[in-house]
């Protein structure tokens, strides 16, 4: 499985791509979780405090490319390297990797986006289940961050801005033979909503995530909703997004 979560931001999508993650490895399937989205919002949904280090500067090198300056991971590291030693284990054993976070004066984290986007490119198939958190809009989800993804789930709320960004993704989605797009709708309060979404955005919505004050609960100390309340509504939708899923690799 290799799905990317996206939408406008706001929407929470880091907090469904986070819960999905953990229990898809639960369920005993290895997964690495890829952020490059530059909030911290899928650390703190993975149950790990904001972690800004991406891929360290000693993994790149620079090189002449054709008489202009490059950047590279360097000889002999593969992507499959790259991820046994800088991914941060987050709990239920999901392997977790971050494009760096800009810093210093100039906010250069050029090595870092050079050697995740090759981590992108070299990851084998079958290694891992990827889940991705993508930045929030319109600009990502078919090329760069988003490149390595199968599906791509729009996490879209029964508004008219949500919903206009999701139809926008859908547009450019026709273009392309991959990666399938489908929706999902979140803070629902009735099934009324998911509709709503499935008609305003022209996707297929695969499931629907409830309003569940346990997720503003959880966001509001910094935890994981997946650790502070397990059982919640919240949570149980997103199992069931993981079931759908599962079953839809399987078909």
């Amino acid at each position: 499985m290799r799905v990317a979560f996206v939408g406008k931001g706001g929407v929470g999508k880091s907090s469904i791509a986070g819960t999905f993650a953990r229990i898809l490895s639960a369920s005993g399937q290895p997964v690495l979780a890829l952020d490059s989205d530059p909030m911290p919002g899928l650390a703190f949904s993975l149950g790990l405090p904001a972690v800004d280090a991406g891929i360290p500067d000693e993994a790149v090198e620079a090189f002449d490319r054709d008489g202009r300056p490059g950047l590279r991971l360097r000889p002999g590291l593969t992507a499959v390297d790259v991820v046994e030693r800088y991914a941060v284990r987050a709990p239920d054993d999901v392997r977790f990797l971050q494009l760096g976070k800009a810093r210093g004066p100039r906010w250069d984290n050029a090595p870092q986006h050079a050697a995740f986007q090759q981590v992108l490119d070299g990851l084998p198939g079958d290694r891992w289940n990827v889940v991705g958190d993508l930045p929030g809009g319109t600009r990502q989800p078919f090329q760069t961050w988003g490149r390595y993804a199968r599906t791509v789930l729009v996490v879209v709320e029964p508004t008219a801005a949500s919903i206009l960004t999701g139809r926008r993704l859908a547009r450019l989605a026709l273009a392309r033979s991959r990666p399938e797009v489908v929706a999902v709708a979140t803070r629902t309060r009735d099934a009324s909503d998911a509709a709503r979404v499935a008609e305003g955005t022209g996707l297929r919505v695969l499931g629907a995530v409830p309003f569940d004050p346990a997720l503003a609960d959880a966001d509001r100390r910094g935890v994981a909703v997946l650790d502070r309340d397990p059982g919640s509504p919240y949570v149980e939708a997103v199992r069931s997004l993981v079931t759908t899923m599962t079953a839809e690799e399987c078909a």
